[in-house]
């Protein structure tokens, strides 16, 4: 994953009403008139939120009749977990006790 990728992905994630919408959606599939009963925002307000997660295809959606369903992409996720999870942070030859994180 590029870092220009990564960048869009935080950037999608950066809004508090986009996380939560992740965090929702991690228990399962959702249909999109029971994301919007968690919040205090109109339906155009969510549908602008799950527009902007679905372009960077952190979200997936399936329509059945007149409604949504919206799902996390779990292969964009772990791609972008992937990428977090390979900066790794070592203690060189210096000894850093006294920075801000105690030397860990």
């Amino acid at each position: 994953m590029t870092e220009e990728k990564i960048s869009e992905l935080c950037k999608a994630l950066g809004d508090p009403n986009r996380l939560k919408i992740i965090k929702l959606l991690n228990d399962g599939e959702q249909c999109a008139c029971k994301l919007l009963e968690a919040f205090q925002i109109t339906q155009p307000t969510l549908s602008h939120h799950m527009k902007i997660l679905s372009e960077t295809g952190l979200v997936s959606s399936r329509k059945e009749g007149k409604w949504t369903y919206y799902s996390i992409s779990c292969c964009m996720f772990k791609e972008f977990k992937s990428y977090f999870d390979s900066i790794t942070c070592y203690k060189d030859r210096h000894d850093h006790s006294e920075c801000c994180c105690g030397g860990k």
